[in-house]
């Protein structure tokens, strides 16, 4: 509130473009590292052709959904208004004119376009997919019940699949569950939070008709039913999936392990922290009331944050450890 007092207080020259900057949402670009996890579990993180291929992908996927959410502000101004937090979004509030935040999109997608194109044709044809997608989505699906949710899965599954395509990797049918399981998973509890918070707050569903079509008994069954696909795709993903080419050598501080234990069975040390991730979310959605922003969930709920940092570290440590153990070590622990 005190940046946006700050911004506000700024010459026209300077706050225009800041609010523009803030109407972009640059929080919600945490949801483009989908593109990096076909990059990790593929092996290549720490190759520097591939890993910078990803990085240039994931800032043009930036670029992306910056323009839909400006565009997404400008079909919503009037809705937007009659909320009682999006009304505080500069759009709304009246920082940015709708003029300005259309040509801006336009801007953004033609440079999107532009750089994606030189990269990779299947990777031109995800970011196309993925804009005509959300664009639909902002026109029509929301209003659908039950197609809501399915196009916001369909847009982390397109992002990941940009991810793959990038450095032409192969996504095997466990994760492509897993990941259509954890954004179904978010996107009900943003759906139930949502609800929560308007109700909460004195206001009628009719600010977001949506949520007048999903009664609170099926938003929990949809929660509870997605929250174990979630954790029972990962569960699989882990054990079926092979082990990358870099291979987990950090394994030799164990000597020499019966099979029962080799290979990528490995992974699944990993998965109690997905679960108790899952069972954190939950928590976050009944008991603390919030959920609404996932991201905001994920940088602001401490032990959640713990969780996943904990999570990517023994992820790193199990695909990745060779490469990061001297080299006279591992020859001594052989």
């Amino acid at each position: 509130m005190v940046k946006h007092e700050l911004i506000a207080k700024a010459p026209k020259v300077i706050s225009v473009p800041l609010w523009l900057f803030i109407s972009t949402r640059p929080r919600q670009w945490l949801k483009n590292t989908a593109l990096f996890a076909p990059l990790v579990f593929a092996g290549e993180f720490f190759n520097p052709g591939k890993f910078w291929l990803v990085v240039f992908g994931f800032g043009i996927f930036c670029a992306i959904t910056s323009a839909i959410y400006l565009i997404n502000d400008v079909i919503d101004i009037e809705k937007d208004r009659a909320h009682p937090f999006k009304n505080k979004r500069p759009i709304a509030a009246g920082k940015v004119k709708p003029a300005v935040a259309i040509t801006s999109a336009i801007f953004l997608f033609a440079f999107a376009v532009l750089i994606g194109a030189k990269i990779s044709m299947f990777f031109t044809l995800a970011m196309a997919a993925y804009a005509i997608l959300q664009i639909f989505y902002s026109l029509f699906l929301r209003s659908v019940i039950l197609l809501d949710v399915m196009a916001i899965a369909s847009g982390f599954l397109l992002r990941v699949f940009a991810g793959a395509v990038l450095i032409d990797a192969h996504v095997t049918i466990w994760f492509i569950l897993t990941v259509a399981s954890l954004a179904l998973f978010l996107a009900v509890g943003k759906r139930r939070s949502e609800r929560t918070l308007l109700l909460g707050s004195g206001k009628d569903l009719g600010t977001r008709s949506i949520l007048m079509h999903y009664p609170e008994s099926l938003l929990d069954s949809l929660t509870v039913m997605f929250a174990t696909t979630c954790w029972f795709s990962y569960t699989m993903f882990t054990f079926f999936q092979p082990t990358p080419s870099a291979g987990p050598q950090v394994l030799v501080l164990f000597g020499d392990l019966p099979r029962t234990f080799l290979a990528s069975k490995w992974l699944m040390a990993t998965v109690p922290f997905v679960i108790y991730g899952v069972m954190r979310y939950l928590y976050v959605i009944h008991e603390k009331k919030e959920g609404e922003s996932p991201e905001r969930v994920l940088l602001s709920d401490t032990p959640l944050l713990i969780t996943v940092v904990c999570w990517i570290v023994l992820l790193f440590v199990i695909i990745y450890g060779s490469q990061f153990l001297p080299t006279k070590l591992v020859r001594f622990l052989q």
